[in-house]
């Protein structure tokens, strides 16, 4: 278990806000790119 002061980020190319790695993402983190849906749907 990771503790939550030692979560990886990353930046969303849409927002530019930062965010942090989730359990839904546990398996696939390398391939997130964007912090929601909307960012997302949004991308261009």
């Amino acid at each position: 278990m990771k503790k939550k002061q030692n979560l990886p980020t990353k930046v969303c190319p849409v927002c530019d806000r930062p965010f942090t790695w989730r359990k839904k993402w546990e398996r696939c983190w390398d391939e997130v790119k964007y912090c929601s849906e909307r960012c997302r749907r949004s991308k261009r």
